[in-house]
């Protein structure tokens, strides 16, 4: 079957290559729309993939576009006989029919040029099949990443040139300065204003003990991007099922007590609440998984598929350590690989990436129970890895009786609650502060934000109220 295919003709329109070809040089401003369309691998011919370039050249540097200057451009490079001199560049420009279905021709360039990349791709999988000597999950990774890099016209080893960059590095740091959100914004305000929001390609860590509101956190940011900003976002939930991560999202934006909800105490005013926030929560794009013992392999499979299908701008993982990878049995080793996998994602996906971690007991023993960065289990790869580290801490939890569950939500009462809560928390529940430490972050300053922790809804919230905000009472 492969062999068969070899002798087979690749997909290609040449017609359509010498129209798109000769549009650019008679229209500059064709060349505008063709750019984000096409690449120089999806022409078929060399010396078209040479033409190309030659244009690109002259676009790129802000050039008047005519047939005497892609010869020039051309006779600098060293081209001109290869691409059949100045005869065929005539020939192009009389092949056009008319330069406003441009963008047409360019489309069946593009494809074409992805069919042949798949037939690549079909034929490095189908190799890869018959000689497999590997773990099944590894070849059936490399095979879903071949498929999706042809899907995205994912351009691989070319580079990108520093001038091409500096435009955007600049646009960035004005946007800083005037504390506006590069990235995704995480609907806490002080938060952004640290970070300029969560920075695609980039791995951040929220790490805390236990029962510090880990898994709280980054609900709320997965609810606040895929619920406020309607942007798509996916949750790999390793330790809570998607039920109850439904159920937690649902009474926190609803502002009812969630031993309320579980127990099924709610009055007329509170069910109407709760449906109507059902009804926003349903139309978000939020897509949780909840597969325990997760592999990176995986993870990343998942993820890529939600991609694909949803366009998720934002991942979630809940958390690190409860992942596993087959075959290695040292531990700091496989969160290292652990760790290494979820950057490849970010970067693959040029999305970011939240993941949970737990902090081992050494700040339990600190004067101030302050948690550090060396907190991290196993954190050596981590650590290393993370574009952000944010170390959650409250230190009410400390303050609390040993005999006291901090998280545990007050036991609902229908007659009324055991005491009578004053005015503000009879408005916004029982209210913590919590610091979220920003250890490390690698473009960007560290530093210290608060926010308002309140159990009865499992949620954080802005310090500040007079800042409006989702987050924001």
């Amino acid at each position: 079957m492969p062999e068969q295919l070899a002798q087979r003709m690749p997909p290609q329109d040449l017609a359509a290559e010498t129209c798109v070809l000769g549009s650019m040089i008679l229209d500059k401003e064709e060349i505008g729309e063709i750019i984000p369309l096409l690449r120089t691998d999806n022409f078929y011919r060399h010396d078209h993939r040479l033409i190309f370039a030659a244009l690109l050249g002259l676009y790129e540097g802000n050039s008047a576009i005519d047939l005497v200057l892609l010869r020039d451009e051309l006779d600098r490079r060293g081209q001109l006989q290869q691409v059949g001199g100045v005869d065929y560049l005539v020939s192009l420009v009389d092949s056009v029919p008319h330069t406003a279905n441009a963008v047409y021709y360019a489309k069946i360039v593009s494809g074409k040029g992805m069919l042949r990349n798949l037939i690549t791709a079909a034929g490095e999988i189908s190799s890869n099949a018959y000689e497999a000597h590997g773990d099944i999950g590894e070849i059936l990774e490399s095979a879903e990443q071949k498929i999706f890099e042809v899907t995205q016209q994912k351009i691989s080893g070319h580079g990108v040139s520093v001038k091409d960059i500096l435009g955007q590095v600049f646009e960035i740091r004005e946007l800083r300065e005037g504390k506006m959100i590069t990235g995704v914004s995480t609907g806490f305000m002080e938060l952004d204003d640290i970070t300029c929001g969560l920075q695609r390609g980039e791995v951040i860590i929220v790490a805390a003990r236990p029962s510090m509101g880990k898994t709280a956190l980054g609900l709320n940011i997965a609810e606040y991007v895929g619920a406020d900003s309607k942007k798509a976002v996916a949750v790999f939930s390793l330790e809570m099922s998607a039920q109850q991560l439904t159920e937690r999202m649902l009474a926190g934006r609803a502002h009812i007590n969630s031993n309320k909800l579980r127990q099924g105490y709610l009055n007329e005013k509170e069910y109407e609440e709760l449906k109507n926030t059902a009804d926003e929560l349903s139309q978000a794009p939020i897509f949780v998984d909840d597969s325990p013992s997760l592999t990176p392999l995986e993870l990343r499979a998942k993820a890529r598929r939600l991609k694909l299908k949803h366009d998720i701008q934002l991942v979630v993982v809940d958390y690190l350590q409860l992942m596993h990878v087959p075959g290695i049995e040292s531990r700091v080793q496989e969160v290292g690989t652990i760790s290494r996998h979820l950057k490849a994602l970010a970067r693959e996906l040029n999305v970011p990436v939240i993941a949970m971690s737990q902090l081992n007991r050494s700040s339990e023993g600190r004067e101030g129970h302050r948690p550090r960065m060396s907190d991290l289990r196993e954190s050596g790869n981590i650590e290393q890895d993370a574009d952000v580290i944010i170390l959650l801490h409250r230190e009410s939890y400390y303050k609390r009786t040993e005999n006291e569950d901090i998280d545990k939500v007050p036991e609902y009462n229908p007659g009324g609650f055991s005491r009578e809560p004053d005015e503000k928390k009879q408005k916004y529940g029982e209210q913590d502060t919590a610091e979220l430490i920003i250890a490390k972050q690698r473009n960007g300053p560290t530093g210290e934000v608060k926010l308002m922790w309140i159990p009865e809804w499992t949620r954080f919230a802005n310090l500040a109220p007079e800042r409006l905000h989702s987050h924001s009472f």
